[in-house]
């Protein structure tokens, strides 16, 4: 065995002082200084290693179970662990959760019911059941809304379709129906309007052409004559006519008289001039909203209309 290891084994025998005892007997010489020195100097690097590892393992423990306010904390040397880790979903390392929710912001004006230019995206009070039955092709809508099932007096608008399938509402105008309301199913002499979706083909009057764009009969026969149920004068309440569609023979005539449902169910209702008072079956506007309306119903929009009391609409 060499002296310098039995010299070596010796020292280790004896009670050094430790680094932080400097001096006093024993105390060591110059190598045995540089060896604690070296020794020191290790001992700090382990313990700087192993606080890095355990700041990342902490880190990607709060990436991977924590979440926001519950990530571990570090602090100097030491590490807090949360007291409970939150329920909620967790922020990723780049970005926010997919899941987290989103600000709110109001819906695109394409999605609502109605836009700044006055356009809807549906006829307003009329059923799933009544937008069906509206021709694809039509782009003009007449609405009459009765204010009720026994009552006489109607609001008419008319619509029209914008190329991106929207509608465009116009003036809404007062009118008056039959005298007893509405009914489903319309007979002669009941004295109530039909309610449905029906065409509008055919036109004329007493009165000369006012520039139509559906087909104008002009025609004396187009004759009122009498009095109403409240005692106002029938006098030029046919000067201007649109004929409904209803068992008619459309591409005629209003006063064609042929019933395709036979007599017992009725005919010759019409849009005709209003008279001051309930009618019989028809649909009745002032004449300025009557010529309005010939100028403006155009063949090439299919216009129709959709009548009956508001209720029975939007049923």
């Amino acid at each position: 065995m060499s002296g310098s290891h039995r010299a070596s084994g010796s020292r280790r025998r004896g009670r050094s002082p430790r680094p932080d005892q400097p001096g006093g007997a024993g105390a060591p010489g110059p190598r045995a200084q540089a060896r604690g020195r070296r020794r020191k100097s290790r001992r700090r690097r382990g313990r700087a290693a192993a606080g890095t590892m355990t700041l990342l393992i902490a880190a990607a423990a709060g990436w991977l179970g924590f979440g926001p306010g519950g990530m571990l904390a570090a602090h100097g040397r030491g590490l807090a662990l949360p007291l409970s880790a939150p329920d909620r979903p967790l922020p990723s390392p780049t970005g926010p959760s997919p899941t987290a929710a989103a600000p709110h912001t109001d819906a695109p004006a394409a999605d609502r019911s109605d836009r700044a230019d006055g356009t809807l995206a549906q006829l307003p009070g009329l059923s799933a059941a009544f937008l069906a039955r509206i021709p694809a092709d039509s782009t003009q809508v007449l609405v009459a809304a009765g204010s009720g099932k026994d009552a006489a007096d109607t609001t008419v608008t008319l619509y029209s379709r914008t190329p991106d399938g929207r509608w465009r509402p116009g003036a809404a105008w007062p009118a008056h129906n039959g005298y007893a309301g509405w009914t489903t199913d319309h007979h002669e002499g009941d004295l109530r309007s039909p309610v449905g979706v029906f065409s509008l083909s055919d036109a004329g009057g007493r009165k000369a052409d006012p520039g139509s764009k559906l087909p104008y009969h002009q025609d004396d026969a187009f004759v009122a004559e009498g009095s109403g149920f409240t005692g106002d004068s029938l006098a030029g309440a046919f000067d201007y006519v649109v004929a409904i569609d209803y068992n008619r023979v459309p591409g005629n005539s209003p006063l064609d008289r042929r019933e395709p449902l036979g007599a017992a169910k009725g005919g010759g209702i019409w849009l005709h001039v209003d008279h001051g008072g309930p009618t019989h079956a028809c649909i009745s506007l002032t004449e300025d909203t009557m010529a309005e309306l010939l100028r403006t119903l155009d063949p090439a929009a299919h216009p129709v209309i959709v009548m009956g009391d508001a209720a029975s609409l939007a049923a």
